[in-house]
């Protein structure tokens, strides 16, 4: 009995002397899943990548009382790959609205451009059809000033009232030679200059140029600006995607991403509450965009709300050349009293040898497809505006909840699993969970936010500014054509002036305006219209008619808009039919 006792005693010493063995003398486990990881993601060279677990005693931010699988040289390397990732996720997230304000940035400054092209086309018709004699000189004149046209809406500083003035000064000489005196010979260059300087003065063309100016300058104004947002929008998505993360939040980054492998944890994802702490302290300066990037949208949703009616530019550029022909009916029905008034200002007509050469109009003027955004239905550029500004809308409080979309979306662990938490896996993080924005990080236990960004700084304040264009305020001088829109009939003149007669050159209602019938198309790029093909008989001020079917000149009159749909799956075509003028007016 006492030899069994004796047995069990000894077996018990074994056993407790094995439970006080150290636990390294249990084979360690290997740290082949983090090497194949670093391998995976292409971190660095695999020799330095420890065999089995080992003390991280030179470790910076991954740390640990644990046995680890990582060095200083990989914890750098981790470093780099954690904000890497960070922007990577950034890009990811902003793809969407970065698309879809840059493909309609690009479309719709193609359309513009195409509607400079046509506006220029119709005016240059005008006068190789109707006043063919005079056509040479004049379609210089409209490309000059439909060349300021496209600078001024792509961002030239110019004056739109310097270069409509400048457009019906050049023109005048070219009139008065050719409609109000005519001769067998040209006036001279001397005389003409007179002429020119004289314009503003005789006023040849009546209260016309004064509607020009009031039209082009907003509606001119309104389209720059829009181009401007929508370019300043782009700039803003790429400073946020590109940014330069602090030192504290760079700790932070790899702390949440990285430092779990170093324990063998590749699987491991944050915490909800943890990965909100460290990505609202990383984004802080950015959470700071969102109150202007609200103000952003809704300015540009009011902009574009406005940029319709009269002073919509397609309505103003496609009808552009029936205030022209207004004009020189204007100074046809005025001739004899022009004539008197030049004669004292300029004296007798002084004249040169004829030089005028026939119409030299361009017949082949391009005809290219405008990338427009919609879906399907009839189509204006109003309306396109309205859908894109529809699909912009929901992206307005993009950067208020940037980091939880991040967290909730791509980083954090899912509710209800195990999450590191930073030092370990956990069921739950247990820290407060500070709000966005640099104020609320004071209390964040895992980043310090040191003061505000410069370059974020300085985005903020384009977004105010371009706030203040969108709104008008940066530009009062166009305040006064900011009035209720009175239909086709309610001219510029009569609203600013409040005196416009027929004699002061305001037309009637809807004088010459183009009609613009759109409809969806199956078939491509449709043929070039010859204006001979459509009929346009017009009544004139001497009572009779003024045959503009074409003398060999063509106009750009059918379009096409490719619409492109924001899932960039579906294109369709849009084909815009611009009908003749109405037959009860003046081309």
């Amino acid at each position: 009995m006492a030899g069994k006792s004796l047995s069990l005693g000894v077996l018990l010493l074994a056993t407790l002397l094995l439970a006080a063995a150290p636990r390294g003398a249990e084979p360690p486990p290997s740290c082949d899943g983090v090497r194949k990881v670093f391998q995976l993601r292409q971190l660095g060279p695999l020799g330095g990548i420890p065999e089995s677990p080992r003390a991280g005693v030179d470790l910076q931010v991954c740390a640990s009382k644990n046995p680890m699988c990582c060095t200083r040289k990989m914890e750098e390397r981790y470093q780099t790959a954690a904000k890497q990732d960070i922007q990577q996720v950034l890009q990811t997230s902003s793809a969407t609205l970065k698309f879809l304000i840059s493909r309609n940035a690009a479309a719709f400054q193609e359309t513009f451009e195409m509607l400079i092209r046509l506006a220029e086309n119709y005016t240059s018709t005008l006068f190789c059809n109707a006043y063919r004699n005079m056509a040479a000189e004049a379609t210089t004149r409209v490309q000059e000033f439909f060349t300021d046209v496209g600078l001024f809406i792509f961002g030239t500083d110019i004056s739109t009232e310097e270069f409509v003035n400048r457009f019906f000064d050049t023109l005048f000489p070219v009139v008065y030679n050719h409609v109000i005196n005519p001769g067998l010979t040209d006036i001279s260059l001397e005389y003409a200059e007179c002429l020119r300087m004289a314009r503003r003065n005789i006023r040849p063309f009546g209260n016309v140029p004064k509607k020009a100016i009031g039209q082009m300058g907003r509606s001119l104004l309104c389209s720059r600006t829009f181009l401007q947002a929508l370019n300043l929008g782009i700039e803003v998505i790429n400073t946020t995607d590109h940014l330069r993360f602090s030192k504290d939040c760079s700790r932070a980054l790899l702390r949440m991403q990285y430092c779990p492998h170093c324990q063998g944890l590749t699987l491991s994802k944050p915490c909800m509450g943890y990965c909100l702490n460290v990505i609202r302290g990383c984004l802080a300066n950015v959470a700071e965009v969102d109150l202007h990037w609200r103000g952003y949208i809704q300015s540009l949703e009011e902009l574009s709300s406005a940029m319709s009616g009269t002073y919509d530019i397609e309505h103003v550029l496609l009808n552009f050349h029936s205030l022209v022909n207004d004009a020189l009916v204007q100074a046809r029905i005025n001739g004899p009293e022009l004539s008197e008034q030049v004669h004292k200002v300029c004296g007798p007509p002084v004249r040169k040898p004829m030089q005028s050469p026939g119409c030299s109009f361009d017949q082949n003027k391009d005809n290219q497809g405008l990338k427009m955004f919609s879906r399907d239905g009839e189509e204006t550029l109003a309306n396109r505006r309205k859908e894109f500004i529809s699909h912009l809308r929901l992206y307005r409080v993009f950067y208020g909840g940037l980091a939880d979309q991040l967290c909730g979306n791509e980083l954090a662990a899912a509710d209800g699993l195990p999450c590191w938490n930073g030092e370990d896996v956990v069921r739950s993080y247990t820290h407060r969970v500070v709000g966005s924005g640099i104020k609320a990080q004071s209390a964040n236990p895992e980043v310090k936010v040191k003061g505000t960004d410069p370059v974020i700084s300085q985005i903020i304040d384009k977004l105010k500014h371009v706030i203040q264009l969108l709104q008008g305020k940066s530009f009062p001088k166009y305040e006064k054509w900011d009035l209720q829109q009175t239909g086709s009939g309610g001219g510029v003149d009569e609203q600013i002036s409040g005196d416009c007669d027929d004699e002061d050159g305001c037309g009637g209602s809807g004088s010459g305006e183009v009609k613009r019938v759109l409809k969806i198309t199956d078939s491509g790029m449709p043929d070039k219209t010859n204006l001979s093909d459509v009929k346009q008989i017009h009544q004139t001020n001497y009572g009779s008619t003024l045959d503009t079917t074409g003398a060999g000149c063509t106009t750009a009159d059918y379009m096409t808009f490719v619409l492109i749909a924001l899932d960039s799956t579906q294109y369709v075509h849009v084909s815009l039919v611009l009908g003749s003028p109405d037959p009860d007016t003046v081309l």
